[in-house]
């Protein structure tokens, strides 16, 4: 179901967190960005994301902000002691995408079937949607090309919907000028 993690254990960004109570709408902001991020949560204010250069700086961005909110933060970089923890990491965080992936195939089968109008409306939204999914997406579930598969799908059976209503258009305008 999901690409596997290296043998060795690889290197990670953790972020260890704690927020006041009140207000909760910083609270509410930061747990939205980690969501978007797509955190593998570890523990109560303990999140983790696979390390690279863009993670680091994502974590150290929320960090400032919880900093500034009056709470406390810290970002670190490790590596999982096992193997095995990785890959629940890397496991947890794939079924995540996963059922996400599965949301925009089934949306795409449904604009299918659509009015032409909303599918097209549909089929942007999606396509963005995918986007979002994919950059949070660190181990990649088969989910995620089938998704691609039916979103595409979606976009060649609007295409050919157009072509049919521009030559139906266009035997219209023919008969009109005889």
């Amino acid at each position: 179901m999901t690409s596997q993690p290296p043998a060795d254990p690889g290197q990670w960004v953790l972020l260890s967190y704690r927020m006041p109570r009140e207000p909760s709408t910083r609270r509410i902001s930061v747990w939205r960005k980690l969501k978007r991020l797509g955190v593998a949560q570890i523990s109560d204010g303990l999140v983790a994301l696979p390390a690279d250069a863009r993670t680091r700086e994502h974590f150290d961005w929320i960090a400032e902000e919880i900093r500034d909110g009056g709470g406390t933060a810290a970002v670190w970089t490790a590596s999982p002691a096992a193997t095995s923890t990785e890959r629940d990491l890397a496991t947890g965080m794939a079924t995540a995408r996963a059922a996400e992936y599965r949301a925009i195939l089934d949306q795409a089968t449904i604009a299918r079937s659509a009015d032409p109008s909303q599918g097209a409306t549909a089929l942007r939204r999606l396509r963005a949607e995918l986007r979002r999914i994919t950059r949070r997406d660190y181990f990649p579930p088969v989910e995620r090309d089938l998704a691609r598969a039916a979103v595409d799908q979606l976009a060649r059976s609007l295409d050919s919907g157009d072509d049919r209503d521009r030559a139906a258009d266009t035997r219209l305008t023919l008969e009109e000028q005889r």
